[in-house]
């Protein structure tokens, strides 16, 4: 008779401090001035789901945060990482306050015995005076709203009945669309039925595109690795349709990493398609999306405004110049962005857009079509740039997109990011 092997051990869910810890690295990197993902992929594998969270709730609620911490603090506390401990636990127990207990001691372990007292008063202290002081955040427009007053003033101005809509849309946490892949079966209809067997709920938005209630991991995705689906927002998938690239058609993707709309393009018409990244590890991205989605391009490391380095001279009846910029309409995603960019940036992405554009435009075929698009809500980086470009070119004329007018804004909202397009066709 043998002996009955030892049950598995159970795994537990990492404390709280760990996560708590690991969140408190990375927003204290922006607060440094630097993005969190290097922070964050440092933290223990376990902890890293929670503290992501963590991280880019208190990064969306920084405004509120800092002003709070003003006034529960008596003087300003230099240590980066220690304030940033705090806001992620004012973000948390804000939302949570039945957990207040929890979230204080565990903070409180989090933050080693440098910090222990302190980080003790400062939540007591919050909990005590919790009423009084949200409500003077709510009474305060940065921290009420989650965002620099620079970007309010900016949404005020370009959308005047909506920003408020905006400003909120971008503090939510981001939506969750797949893209089937045209070249697989089944169709979207098809997959629907599947992802419900999966215990996955949605709902469809055209013929490829699936929005879920909720997100869940990749893993959980029926087909993915296989390549019969991909996450893809909605409002970015509206490119690969506006651009109408057909069967046998020579294609330019200028601006591709990490390859969601090359590789929809591909999936929509056999095409002979370039696709461009000037930076080389975003470029290696595009080719591990398409060997996933069985596709194939030609992928150059190479920069989009110095066509000389990389064209050889054929032109391209298509281009999506889906450039670089603030990505304001996507802040929800990468929260950092709110309060690592200045209004000066905004500038500088249209001074380099304009350059994309005016060096794209040569290599366009007569009669071609070139999608310009921006994943931003900024008038500067959109409306106002194209309308410059259209100046500066005879030869360009607006197409319709389904949008008002001659251009589509995508505004940020519960199924989609913010996203703007506006085709041109070169004259012959």
């Amino acid at each position: 008779m043998t002996a009955a092997s030892p049950a598995p051990p159970v795994r537990r869910a990492p404390p709280l401090a760990r996560a708590l810890a690991a969140a408190a690295r990375a927003v204290a990197a922006v607060l440094g001035g630097r993005t969190p993902e290097a922070a964050l992929a440092r933290a223990d594998a376990a902890a890293r789901p929670a503290a992501l969270d963590l991280a880019f709730t208190a990064l969306r609620d920084h405004g509120r945060g800092d002003f709070l911490l003003d006034r529960l603090l008596a003087r300003p506390l230099k240590d980066q990482e220690a304030r940033a401990l705090l806001l992620v636990a004012l973000a948390r127990l804000e939302r949570r306050p039945e957990e207040a207990h929890t979230i204080v001691d565990q903070a409180v372990t989090a933050a080693g015995k440098t910090w222990k007292r302190l980080t003790n008063a400062v939540l007591r202290n919050f909990l005590r005076r919790r009423d009084e002081l949200l409500a003077a955040a709510d009474a305060d427009e940065v921290a009420r709203w989650r965002h620099p007053a620079w970007w309010l003033d900016a949404l005020r101005l370009a959308y005047p009945a909506h920003w408020e809509e905006i400003a909120a849309a971008g503090n939510s946490h981001p939506p969750m669309c797949l893209r089937v892949n045209r070249c697989h079966r089944p169709a979207g209809a098809d997959f629907l039925a599947e992802l419900a067997r999966a215990g996955i709920a949605a709902r469809t938005l055209d013929d490829t595109a699936l929005l879920l209630d909720k997100p869940v991991p990749v893993e959980r995705i029926p087909g993915f690795r296989e390549g019969r689906v991909s996450v893809q927002d909605w409002g970015a998938q509206h490119a690969a349709a506006l651009l109408d690239a057909r069967d046998g058609m020579r294609v330019l993707d200028a601006c591709a990493a990490p390859g969601g709309k090359s590789a929809h393009l591909l999936e929509r018409a056999d095409i002979d398609l370039t696709a461009l990244e000037v930076d080389a590890v975003r470029a290696a991205r595009i080719g591990e999306t398409l060997d996933r989605l069985g596709l194939a391009a030609t992928v150059r490391v190479a920069d989009a405004a110095r066509p000389r380095d990389w064209w050889d001279g054929r032109p391209f009846e298509r281009i999506l110049a889906d450039v670089p910029c603030s990505a304001s309409g996507v802040a929800r995603r990468h929260p950092d962005i709110k309060w690592l960019r200045r209004s000066a940036d905004v500038a500088g992405f249209a001074r380099a857009q304009a350059a994309i554009l005016d060096a794209l435009w040569p290599t366009l075929a007569p009669g071609g079509k070139m999608l310009y698009c921006t994943c931003s809500v900024f008038p500067a980086e959109n409306g106002e740039q194209v309308g410059a470009f259209v100046a500066r070119h005879a030869d360009a004329r607006r197409l319709p997109t389904g949008g008002a007018a001659d251009e589509l804004q995508l505004l940020p909202g519960p199924d989609h990011d913010g996203f703007y397009y506006a085709l041109l066709r070169k004259e012959e």
